[in-house]
């Protein structure tokens, strides 16, 4: 009955399930890989700031892969570029499989810069795609479609945050890496049987010169993008950890624990945000709505940030301050999310995309730099406080997107 009912589906909602599926096993194994590298060199002595290192060339990395990425996959498909990060993470995770004396600083930056380009890839194909997959004029199923992806991914990489401290200590790193190996290795098999050669191809092959965006609603979006994420990280992958470990007395369980509920709480209410930004009411979002969630989202981390200042309830301040930003975060994610696959031109999708996750790796990139460097010097507190300003930036920049869903390029 299973197997009727699979085959009973439209080629574009099969499509669509195996580029959700193989961005989900990939999610997950990112997010446990990225849990496993804080804790495991923490527990090794490495400072903050090292380990912020550690993650640099996974962010440089992917700045470059999804300029040139986007590139690649209007030009050769999306299968070939997802199927090729699936590959590259695969080897990553090999890399990692060494003694302790090898996995040296300079030789694990490597190793997470051939898993941040996989990671890029695999994300850049998978968004792009579900433009190419919803029927023309469709603002409403592609908002959807987009929000449970995105929603769905963030979801299982919280779940492999939670995974990536159970691993380390039942299996130790080692054992850890060779378990998620072996899971991708299955994966990328059945995507290179099943996902069609030409998706994403672009009919007019494009020039290496055209990566960069011409239109400015995408430019625009891409900033305030680059904002946005720099204000989540900058908090949320050296310093929080770091903090939780340090300040509470937490073990790997309690620290892994916590951060991936945030991120599943995240990854739920990204699926859910059509009903928070006017569903009900048959309304998409507009660049205002991009405005406006994110005017919420900056009197957050100020909150967080006075409260712990003032030694109000530090634990409870931390837990439920970082929560409710979870949740208004996510709604703006979304937001950014779906305008991107709106705004993009449908010939050759993958470019706008590739250009404006550039941007999200860009903010990536600042956040993790300044979470390591910051916290070491002035603590969590002054890492809020940049967190403020960065999403006050991204509601100035997003005030000027168009309050249209329909963008031409």
């Amino acid at each position: 009955m299973g197997l009727l009912s699979v085959n009973s589906l439209s080629p574009q909602i099969k499509q669509y399930l195996m580029i959700t599926g193989n961005y989900w096993a990939f999610t997950l194994t990112d997010g446990a890989l990225r849990m496993l590298v804080v804790l495991y060199f923490h527990q090794l002595g490495y400072s903050p700031l090292t380990i912020a290192m550690l993650f640099l060339f996974y962010e440089i990395f992917g700045v470059i892969t999804n300029l040139v990425g986007g590139w690649l996959g209007a030009r050769f498909g999306l299968n070939k570029t997802m199927n090729i990060g699936l590959a590259m993470q695969i080897v990553a995770l090999i890399m990692l499989t060494a003694s302790t004396e090898v996995l040296t600083i300079s030789y694990v930056m490597v190793a997470q810069a051939l898993s941040g380009v996989a990671k890029d890839l695999n994300k850049m194909s998978a968004k792009s795609a579900i433009k190419l997959l919803v029927p023309e004029n469709s603002e409403s199923k592609l908002y959807q479609w987009v929000a449970i992806l995105t929603g769905s991914k963030n979801t299982l990489k919280g779940v492999g945050f939670f995974l990536g401290g159970i691993l380390l200590t039942t299996l130790g790193f080692t054992g850890a890496i060779i378990v998620m190996a072996s899971l991708l290795i299955l994966v990328w098999i059945v995507s290179l049987l099943f996902l069609k050669d030409d998706l994403g191809k672009a009919k007019n092959k494009p020039k290496f010169t055209e990566v960069l965006s011409k239109s400015t609603a995408i430019n625009r979006l891409s900033a305030a993008r680059m904002f946005l994420f720099g204000a989540r990280d900058v908090w949320f992958v050296v310093a929080l950890p770091v903090y939780l470990s340090v300040t509470f007395q937490w073990d790997h369980w309690w620290v892994s624990g916590f951060m991936a509920s945030w991120v599943i709480g995240y990854g739920i209410v990204q699926s859910f945000a059509p009903y928070f930004t006017g569903k009900n009411q048959g309304r998409v979002p507009t660049g205002q709505s991009a405005c406006l969630w994110a005017g919420m989202l900056s009197l957050l981390p100020i909150v967080i940030a006075v409260a712990l200042y003032f030694d109000f309830y530090i634990q409870y301040s931390i837990i439920i301050g970082l929560l409710v930003f979870g949740i208004v975060f996510a709604i703006n994610s979304s937001l950014h999310s779906y305008l991107i696959v709106s705004y993009a031109n449908k010939d050759a999708v993958s470019l706008d995309v590739g250009f404006y996750y550039m941007a999200n790796a860009m903010g990536r990139l600042i956040g993790t730099v300044l979470s390591g460097w910051v916290y070491q010097a002035q603590g969590l507190i002054a890492c809020l406080a940049i967190s403020t300003l960065f999403v006050i930036l991204a509601a100035l920049i997003s005030s000027k997107l168009p309050n249209k869903t329909e963008v031409t390029i």
